[in-house]
C-alpha cells in the first residue's frame, strides 16, 4: 500500500420540512420518535448541504470541518453515524491507482470530512437533518456498503432525527417503528418530486439566529411535561397521517393545505404546552399566518399552507405558480425590504417567480397595492430578512465533478 493516496467521495443532499411533525422521542439514544412524520424535501439547487468524505492513510485521526471551521468529531451522534457505517465497509479497490482497502482495513483507516450548507445553519432551516443525512450518505459511498437509502436513513437518523427523511426526494414518511433496537424506524418514499410538480414553496426567513432553545432540549422538555404531546402523538397524528398521504397521492390541495396548517398549529400548542413553554415563532410568524388565513378564506379554496418548524421562519406552500406570484406580492406588500437592501438579496433561490408576480425592482414593491382581503394593511419593513422561492426536489446525488469537492485530492484537507 503506497502511503499517500487519498480517495475522496462528494455528495450533495437535500434539506427538508416536515408537514406532519416529528416532537418528541421515546428514546433520546437512538432518536426513536413518538410518532409517524411525512415531510417534503426542497430543491437541493436552493437548500442543500454538500459533503466530501476522503480517506488516507496518511490521516492520523478522524477530522470533520464545518462551513470552513474545524469542529470535534466526539460527539455522540457523530460517533453513532461514523461506528455504523464502518461497520457496514466493504471492499473498495481503485485499479487505475492500484489501491486495495478491504473490508478489515476500514477499522484502522480514519477520514477527513468537509461540510458546507448553502444556507445558514440551526436557524430553523433543517441544516442538522441535511447535514447528517449528506454524511451517511456520502461515508457510505466511499465505504461501498450495500445498505439502500431506506437502510442508510435509519444510520442518519441517529445523528439527528429528521435526517432520515432528508435522504429521498418527494415527500417522505418516517416510520416510527415499533421495536426497540430502532432497525424498523426509517424512512420511506411517498411519491417522488415530479408526483406533484405544481406546488411552489417560499420560505421567509424571519430570523437566522441560533434559537433560544435547541429542538433537542426543547423535545426532551415536552416529552416529560406536556399532557398534549401524548394525546397528539397517541390520538391525532396516526390518523394525519393516513389522511396526508391520500391528500399528498390524490394531489389534493385543500385537504393539504388544512392538514399542514393544523399540524402546525398543533405542534407550536404543545410547545406552549410545555413547561416552562417554548415559543418558537414571533410577532412576525403570527402575522405571516393571519396574512395566509384570510387570503384563503377571502377565496373560499386553500392557496396556500404554512408549516413552521423549531423557529419563526416561515414555509408557505402554494398550489400552483399563480398562486405562488400572488402570494409573493402579498408578502412583499406586507414586509418589503429594508431601503438599503437590494431586491436581488431579498428573494432569493427560483427568481423567475418575481417576474410571474410583475416585479422587476425595488420601486415596483413600493407600488404594489394592499391586498383587498384586510383593511388598512400595515407594512413592516425590515420584519423578513429575505425569502427563498423553491419547490419540491430530488434526493441525495454524488457529485463527479472534481471541482466541487471541498477536500483537496493531494492533501484530503479543506480547499
Amino acid at each position: 500500500m503506497a502511503e499517500s493516496w487519498v480517495i475522496m467521495v462528494t455528495a450533495q443532499t437535500p434539506t427538508n420540512i416536515a408537514v406532519i411533525k416529528y416532537w418528541g422521542k421515546r428514546d433520546e439514544k437512538l432518536i426513536l420518535p413518538v410518532n409517524d412524520s411525512i415531510s417534503v424535501t426542497l430543491d437541493p439547487v436552493h437548500l442543500c448541504t454538500t459533503t466530501t468524505v476522503a480517506v488516507s492513510p496518511s490521516f492520523a485521526q478522524d477530522r470533520m470541518w464545518l462551513n470552513g471551521k474545524e469542529i470535534s468529531l466526539s460527539g455522540g451522534r457523530y460517533q453513532n453515524c461514523l461506528r455504523e457505517i464502518r461497520a457496514r465497509a466493504c471492499d473498495v479497490e481503485d485499479k487505475e491507482r492500484g489501491i486495495k482497502i478491504s473490508k478489515k482495513d476500514w477499522e484502522k483507516l480514519h477520514v477527513h470530512i468537509a461540510s458546507y450548507n448553502n444556507f445558514p445553519t440551526a436557524a430553523g432551516l433543517a441544516s442538522s437533518a441535511a447535514g447528517f443525512a449528506c454524511l451517511v450518505f456520502a461515508l457510505a459511498k466511499l465505504m461501498n456498503a450495500k445498505e439502500d437509502n431506506s437502510e442508510l436513513s435509519a444510520i442518519a437518523r441517529q445523528g439527528s432525527g429528521s435526517a432520515c427523511r432528508s435522504l429521498f426526494g418527494g415527500f417522505v414518511k418516517w416510520k416510527m417503528g415499533k421495536v426497540e433496537d430502532g432497525s424498523d424506524s426509517l424512512a420511506v418514499q411517498v411519491v417522488d418530486e415530479k408526483h406533484w410538480d405544481d406546488l411552489v414553496i417560499i420560505i421567509a426567513v424571519v430570523s437566522s439566529r441560533q434559537k433560544e432553545t435547541s429542538s433537542t432540549t426543547g423535545m426532551r422538555e415536552t416529552v416529560e411535561t406536556s399532557l398534549l404531546l401524548q394525546h397528539r402523538a397517541k390520538e391525532i397524528v396516526p390518523k394525519r397521517i393516513i389522511q396526508m398521504e391520500e391528500a399528498i397521492k390524490n394531489r389534493d390541495f385543500a385537504s393539504f393545505a388544512h392538514l399542514t396548517c393544523a399540524d402546525s398549529n398543533q405542534f407550536h400548542a404543545v410547545c406552549l404546552d410545555t413547561c416552562p413553554p417554548i415559543f418558537y415563532m414571533n410577532d412576525t410568524s403570527h402575522r405571516i399566518i393571519s396574512c395566509v388565513e384570510k387570503w384563503n378564506r377571502s377565496v373560499g379554496t386553500p392557496q396556500v399552507a404554512y408549516t413552521f418548524d423549531a423557529g419563526p421562519n416561515a414555509v408557505l406552500i402554494a398550489h400552483n405558480r399563480k398562486a405562488a406570484a400572488q402570494l409573493l406580492q402579498k408578502l412583499l406588500f406586507y414586509f418589503p425590504p429594508n431601503s438599503d437592501t437590494e431586491l436581488n438579496s431579498y428573494v432569493l433561490g427560483d427568481k423567475s417567480i418575481l417576474k410571474d408576480a410583475g416585479i422587476e425592482d425595488l420601486k415596483d414593491v413600493e407600488a404594489l397595492p394592499p391586498p383587498p382581503e384586510i383593511k388598512d394593511a400595515p407594512r413592516y419593513k425590515g420584519d423578513v430578512s429575505y425569502f427563498i422561492c423553491t419547490r419540491p426536489g430530488r434526493g441525495p446525488v454524488l457529485l463527479s465533478d472534481e471541482s466541487q469537492a471541498l477536500l483537496s485530492p493531494e492533501t484530503g484537507l479543506p480547499k
